[in-house]
């Protein structure tokens, strides 16, 4: 925020480093939590036998990986197959360096800021690196030389691009009301005024929806679909390359729903409450708010059926885009108006 204080660069290093190691620790138990959540709303227990509850069952999902062989189609393009899971691995922990998780703290002689990164540009970078990382989808498909993977990676392509727009649309009225591409300033935008979720309700549900849609999470899960195309663009992989890109698709699923949070809910803030340990505590308010969409898309998965891709790209175009665009010019006029 303008006028914060200056925190040493070796802080920076070390909170990046916790943040990295908290976001693939949220990454491992969202797995778990997925399939905890899916077995009670199918009438079963879910993983209950590694450990008490099951609980080091990501942990013996990991060994299982990193033991597995990593097999390699002999007719695979090498390097592309090799780095496309890197690539979206990587744009997705990236894209979380810049959404803030506190307000800042001043311990001793050092000051620790909320976020890992603040860059004025944040939310366009953010949407930057997503669309990098549609690449690591798009090239391990085509790099896999197989019909499944190459239809899987060409469904990826058309879907995000298609659901990209809308979903640029949707926060376009959040960056009007805030006046700033700024996550942090936005945050302290809400505190001032009210949640965004209130006046842009519209573009709120506009943003899960599509969001749902680039994240490829079910109903919108077109790029993986079993029943028709095996496994999508990773139907070729094993071991830890498709480890990688199982967790580039859920922090991807981790990222959107902290924008969601920064964007719509005000972010790290407690309703009311701008100072005292409330305000403190903000990292705990940031992963409660986190935690409700995540279980929403999980919710969601255990309870909608996967659309034709004829009626994916209908609605992508004829009603999200229309919605989002109307929701942006209505909000532009209404700030100018006031």
């Amino acid at each position: 925020m303008t006028g914060a204080p200056e925190e040493v660069w070796w802080i920076s290093f070390v909170k990046a480093a916790l943040v990295i190691n908290l976001l693939m620790g949220a990454f491992a138990y969202t797995t778990l939590l997925e399939r905890k959540v899916l077995g009670r709303m199918q009438l079963r227990y879910g993983p209950n036998r590694a450990g008490p509850f099951g609980l080091l069952q990501p942990i013996a999902d990991l060994v299982k990986l990193v033991r597995k062989e990593p097999f390699f189609p002999g007719a695979a393009r090498q390097g592309p197959y090799i780095v496309a899971p890197i690539i979206a691995t990587f744009t997705a922990l990236a894209a979380f360096s810049v959404i803030p998780f506190g307000g800042g703290w001043t311990v001793g002689d050092y000051y620790i800021s909320g976020s890992v990164v603040d860059v004025p540009i944040s939310l366009l970078l953010i949407f930057a690196l997503g669309s990098i990382g549609i690449y690591g989808f798009i090239v391990g498909g085509w790099a896999s030389t197989s019909k499944y993977s190459l239809l899987g990676s060409m469904r990826t392509c058309a879907q995000l691009v298609s659901y990209e727009v809308a979903l640029a649309l949707s926060v376009l009225g959040v960056v009007i009301m805030g006046e700033s591409l700024s996550l942090v300033e936005i945050v302290a935008r809400q505190g001032e005024t009210v949640w965004y979720v209130v006046p842009q309700f519209v573009g709120f549900v506009v943003f899960l929806i599509a969001g749902t849609a680039e994240t490829s999470r079910v109903p919108f899960d077109l790029p993986e679909a079993e029943s028709e195309i095996v496994a999508g663009y990773h139907t070729e992989y094993s071991g830890m390359r498709w480890g990688l890109f199982q967790t580039a698709e859920y922090i991807n699923m981790i990222v959107l729903s902290a924008l969601a949070v920064t964007l719509f809910l005000g972010g790290w803030r407690f309703p009311g409450v701008d100072s005292g340990i409330v305000a403190d505590l903000g990292p705990l308010w940031f992963a409660l708010k986190l935690g409700f969409f995540v279980t929403l898309f999980i919710w969601l998965r255990a309870s909608q059926p996967r659309l034709r891709y004829d009626q994916l790209m209908r609605f992508g175009w004829k009603i999200l885009l229309p919605l989002a665009t109307i929701n942006a010019i209505v909000t532009a006029i209404v700030v100018v108006a006031v």
